[in-house]
């Protein structure tokens, strides 16, 4: 059993970086998007007030100036409190929000172990109260959060209708991650101790036994990583390229850049599709001069 929970554990973390790693590069390889050009755009200089450098003349010429840590600040914002559910949904939001920072949480908590582990190895005891602390709030939130979005989508009419079987399934599985958490440390191992040790195995390859509580806790957390890539969980990584590529893009397409490139090599597509001001078979740059 030991070999098996190890042998499982290093495939589910590799598989998701796999995954996760290949769905990024996917990312990255689409087609220049359609630009919004809706200011303010959060890294310019005159982002107050809605300005842009194309207030410069003869802004072309000049270096631009952009405020990336504004953006990033913006987005932790957003990652740490969802603003906009609780402006616009305050009931739902006071689930969501639990269900949101333990999942959050669990990862910080896993990488502790494993951060805690290697100090272990090393002979030095850190992060021991911290990843009790964030493993303990995670499980909690965790289980709250899981069995209030349960109850919310059944008996709210509006995200009721727009819940299919999979949104419930998928809220199962994460409260029986968060709740075999609970579990294995309320019962079990109370000050993470046999986790870490686990860990430690699975850094010197040297596998420890553990109780069955823990041993459940493991594999479900496992299978859930297995599980993750083919979820809508990929918005937590997605959302950096929906606001720095898309929404926050104020990139200009001046004479040889890579923008320019990029556009020329597209109009170059056949149009496989026909409409009234679209011709198949012809390409975009051809329907794009009619």
């Amino acid at each position: 059993m030991n070999i098996f929970l190890a042998l499982l554990t290093y495939f589910a973390y590799i598989f998701i970086i796999v995954m996760y790693s290949i769905k990024i590069v996917k990312y990255l390889r689409l087609p220049v998007h359609l630009r919004w050009d809706l200011y303010p755009v959060i890294h310019e200089e005159r982002y107050k007030y809605g300005g842009s450098y194309f207030e410069d003349i003869e802004w072309w010429t000049k270096a631009r100036q952009k405020r990336f840590l504004r953006g990033l600040i913006y987005l932790l914002k957003e990652y740490l409190y969802l603003g906009e559910y609780f402006k616009r949904h305050k009931s739902y939001w006071l689930v969501l929000y639990p269900w949101h920072i333990g999942f959050i949480l669990i990862i910080i908590f896993h990488i502790l172990c494993f951060l805690g582990a290697i100090a272990e190895v090393i002979g030095v005891n850190i992060f021991y109260y911290l990843t009790i602390v964030i493993g303990v709030v995670s499980f909690t939130t965790g289980v709250f959060g899981s069995i209030g979005l349960i109850i919310k989508r059944l008996t709210d009419k509006d995200l009721k209708t727009y819940a299919s079987p999979l949104t419930y399934f998928n809220y199962i599985f994460t409260l029986a991650v968060f709740l075999s958490g609970l579990y294995a440390w309320y019962f079990v191992d109370p000050t993470f101790s046999e986790y870490r040790e686990f860990w430690k195995g699975l850094i010197t390859f040297h596998f420890t036994g553990i109780e069955p509580a823990g041993e459940v806790h493991i594999i479900i957390f496992a299978l859930f990583l297995i599980y993750l890539p083919y979820t809508r969980s990929m918005h937590y990584i997605s959302r950096l390229f929906a606001f720095f590529l898309i929404r926050w893009d104020d990139e200009p397409n001046t004479k040889g850049s890579e923008l320019e490139k990029s556009l020329q090599k597209q109009l170059k597509w056949k149009v496989t599709w026909s409409a009234p001001h679209i011709k198949s078979g012809k390409t975009w740059g051809e329907n794009a001069k009619k």
